[in-house]
């Protein structure tokens, strides 16, 4: 039996092939009521798509996203989301030359000793064209995400190509979307353009690391024993094409360490750091560099009032409720609003040298996952193989592939993220609803 699905509550099943008509996805147990629309999405496959520059594949595809289903009037409906993206500039021609060869390296010959069959037009399912719909379904997660859980973030960026990695010292987040790689390190960006140029004009290629953090996830995501955060993550990576290997936080590097090293002690974080909620009646919230909140009688504007350090806020029929830093409390605030709801702030760790997960459940650390990209094996490289009837030959490879296929594994790494979050989510609020220890003097 094939496996296309991942995923337990937010289930997504892929389908669909690198040179047929069209690949997409669906997408069951997205909640209901989610803003989305088509735009949404593409936004995040426009970081994926081929062809933006000579360092990836010069194939040209659109891949805009069609919404066939679960989506009416701008939100989700709680029913299955279909997602199809079509290919529109397939060269099957290229393949011409291998189509009863195997190419080194690559699931050619796995495919075929498996099945008795396979599509060699650009290694049909095998191909990295598969996690378009990926990022497809990664950008219906990430706006349930938002609905849920606005505060989370989920940044993917390139740490290392080849022998080359980044100086650690010099990371700026800024740079991230600045240049081709998606490296936030503007020395190595320089230089890995003319590295990778040089094997481009070669024929060759080159593998990658890939890191993707998780900022603002909350504790308590996640579920031992077999039921992990982190094996369910490993698992969402691991299963991307090309992809040899998955670390979670200090990941293999931990077997050098001592324990007092490793461990990540914990503080308890001081009380102005605590989190208010307050709620208020029939008021609304505006932003104009600041936010601005507006009670009942907007026309009494000595009642209107700025909110500084503010967390999250929650829209309901009646007013809303904020949640601001319990510094940014003042006096106006009470007055318009109810009764303050003081929410301990979370623990905090001297270190995360366990990734923002320990015994499979979330710290509320940043989530940290590495993985490594193979290269890619279609290059123009004499290389020896065999023919489906057993005969020793050579092979070359035509056709467009990326020189370093880790490049368009970032947003690909970023959407499985997004995923296993969501699931995990929508897991956690089945099972307990909210966390339920509390640590304090309150406790």
């Amino acid at each position: 039996m094939s496996i296309n699905s991942f995923g337990h509550l937010f289930r997504v099943t892929t389908w669909g092939e690198s040179h047929g008509p069209a690949l997409g996805a669906t997408v069951d147990g997205c909640p209901p009521g989610v803003p989305v629309d088509a735009a949404m999405i593409q936004h995040w496959l426009d970081k994926r798509k081929p062809g933006q520059n000579k360092y990836t594949t010069q194939r040209r595809e659109a891949d805009e996203v069609r919404i066939l289903s679960g989506v009416f009037e701008g939100v989700t409906t709680g029913t299955p989301v279909q997602l199809m993206i079509e290919n529109t500039d397939q060269r099957s021609k290229d393949y011409g030359d291998i189509k009863d060869k195997f190419r080194p390296g690559h699931a050619d010959i796995t495919y075929f000793q498996k099945y008795g069959v396979r599509d060699y037009r650009g290694g049909g399912r095998s191909s990295a064209r598969e996690t378009a719909s990926r990022v497809a379904a990664g950008g219906l997660a990430r706006e349930a995400i938002k609905a849920i859980a606005p505060q989370v973030q989920i940044t993917g960026y390139m740490v290392q190509m080849g022998p080359h990695k980044i100086d650690r010292d010099a990371f700026d987040w800024n740079q991230i979307e600045q240049n081709p790689f998606w490296v936030p390190d503007a020395r190595a960006a320089t230089d890995w353009a003319e590295y990778l140029d040089g094997l481009r004009k070669s024929g060759s290629s080159v593998g990658a690391i890939i890191e993707v953090v998780a900022r603002g996830v909350p504790a308590g995501l996640g579920a031992p024993v077999y039921g992990k955060l982190d094996t369910d993550l490993a698992a969402a990576m691991m299963s991307i094409n090309a992809v040899k290997g998955v670390e979670i936080g200090e990941g293999m590097s931990a077997a050098m360490l001592t324990g007092e090293l490793n461990a990540d002690e914990i503080f308890a974080p001081p009380a102005s750091e605590d989190i208010v909620e307050i709620f208020f009646k029939g008021a609304r919230l505006e932003s104009t560099g600041t936010y601005i909140i507006r009670p009942q009688n907007e026309n009494d504007k000595e009642r209107w009032f700025k909110v500084k350090d503010l967390f999250h806020f929650t829209e309901t029929e009646g007013g809303m409720t904020l949640q601001v830093a319990r510094k940014a409390l003042n006096k106006r605030m009470i007055a318009n609003g109810g009764l303050p709801i003081v929410k301990r702030a979370e623990p905090r760790y001297s270190s995360n040298h366990a990734g923002g997960i320990l015994g499979g459940i979330s710290t509320g650390q940043d989530i940290v996952v590495r993985f490594a990209v193979k290269p890619t094996s279609s290059i123009l490289t004499t290389r020896k193989t065999i023919t489906k009837t057993g005969e020793e030959t050579e092979i070359i490879t035509k056709g467009r592939h990326d020189p370093c296929v880790g490049i368009r594994a970032v947003p690909v790494g970023e959407a499985m993220m997004a995923c296993v979050l969501l699931d995990h989510m929508l897991l956690h609020r089945g099972q307990v609803g909210e966390n339920r220890g509390t640590i304090g003097p309150d406790a």
